[in-house]
């Protein structure tokens, strides 16, 4: 049994987790985006361009761009994914609008289970991905003062001489 087949219960320990989060999409071949965690938002988000329904074996799957790091647009990443749905999205500022909506894998905190995200673009945005509630519901509490209880995926942590992880 793998960790994101794992029965979330009350009697499951929830893991600690900051108001943002490195997090990394390996389906997608992201290795590494800051994500802010939103518990206000109901569904997840993923800053996507470039986006290109297109058919395969009468499925449709869509193709797009990400630029997985904030303030780096020369930094791009080609994916393509199983559309899941097509949902009308009401943004917070109450604009609502069509998004494609894909399943992907979410690897983060030493776990990986599946998320839905739809592609935005959150190129005016401060974060490439937002994770709400319904990726977190039964996994996590959010410390909303505390950020990266995880580690940079790809990157180990810094460590004193002494091997425990520096304080933040």
């Amino acid at each position: 049994m793998t960790s994101s087949d794992r029965q979330i219960d009350s009697q499951t320990p929830l893991v600690v987790i900051g108001w943002r989060e490195w997090i990394s999409l390996p389906a997608l071949g992201v290795r590494r985006t800051k994500a802010k965690i939103d518990t206000g938002a109901r569904s997840s988000s993923l800053h996507a361009f470039e986006i290109e329904p297109f058919m395969v074996d009468g499925e449709q799957h869509v193709r797009f761009q990400v630029h997985p790091i904030q303030r780096r647009d020369d930094f791009v990443i080609t994916c393509q994914a199983k559309v899941l749905d097509i949902r009308n999205i009401r943004s917070s500022s109450g604009e609502s609008s069509e998004r494609f909506v894909i399943r992907t894998p979410v690897s983060w905190m030493g776990d990986t289970w599946d998320v839905d995200l739809t592609l935005a673009d959150r190129s005016l945005m401060g974060f490439r991905m937002l994770i709400g509630r319904e990726a977190i519901r039964g996994r996590m509490l959010v410390d909303p003062a505390q950020s990266f209880f995880g580690p940079r995926p790809g990157r180990s942590r810094r460590r004193s001489p002494t091997g425990d992880p520096k304080p933040k």
